[in-house]
């Protein structure tokens, strides 16, 4: 009968467990199953994605930080990153709707802000650039998207609908509607055009340097051929001669 007992508070627990997290983080699920077509099942993404999991903790922890609870915010980040693979500072800021994808090795600096509708692939570092306080993480706007292994530094600015591709290093602010690639980051307009929702695509961007290099080749051979027909020219002018 007390084994009943406790497998019966168990099962209640575990409900009323799924029940809140239904509840409370129904926009990062909500983002999942958007963002991830790897997810199928509502039981799956709450029991294996360790982004769910490392984002309910980073708010329980900001959540006693913000009370002035010293020690264990900390403590129970730690413990999430050991689990998850995922380091979030308790002092960060996040909107709704982050989608933290696969996710080993994503590390959130203290000071970074984070709109809403976000994702990071894995391996993406919000980090600071040495001992300075205050503000030294990046701040991301809304409908950013971070490539695997992209690093953002400093105290920068990423507006909203940025597209950031993968190992990208950025030093520098990136204005709304951009793609930033390389190393370090180059700023590249994508087409002209506002990037309008949520894109996953960290891959397929425009490389600045590969871009200046064809057209510079295009412009070497131009040159060659008019040296070529110059020559010619002249040769069938001495040749009338």
């Amino acid at each position: 009968m007390p084994f009943l007992m406790f497998i019966l508070f168990v099962l209640i627990v575990v409900l009323v467990y799924f029940v809140f997290v239904s509840l409370v983080f129904r926009g990062e699920i909500k983002a999942t199953f958007d963002r991830d077509p790897a997810a199928t099942s509502f039981l799956e993404v709450l029991l294996t994605y360790a982004g769910l999991h490392a984002i309910i903790a980073y708010r329980i922890t900001h959540k006693l930080r913000e009370i002035k609870i010293p020690f264990f915010p900390r403590l129970i980040s730690q413990l999430a990153k050991w689990f998850t693979g995922i380091e979030i500072h308790p002092g960060a800021s996040i909107g709704q709707g982050l989608f933290i994808d696969h996710g080993m090795g994503v590390v959130i600096g203290e000071t970074s802000i984070i709109g809403e509708n976000v994702t990071l692939f894995q391996g993406v570092t919000l980090g600071g650039t040495g001992k300075e306080r205050g503000k030294r993480h990046p701040t991301l706007g809304n409908n950013v998207v971070v490539g695997a292994g992209a690093k953002i530094l400093g105290n920068v600015k990423i507006g909203d609908n940025v597209q950031i591709g993968a190992n990208a290093v950025v030093i520098k602010d990136a204005p709304p509607n951009s793609t930033v690639v390389g190393v370090p980051g180059k700023i590249v307009k994508k087409e002209g055009k506002k990037i309008s929702g949520v894109s996953l695509d960290h891959t397929s961007l425009p490389d600045p340097i590969t871009q200046r290099l064809d057209r510079l080749q295009k412009e070497i051979d131009h040159i060659e051929a008019e040296i070529k027909d110059h020559h010619d020219k002249k040769r069938q002018e001495n040749e009338n001669i």
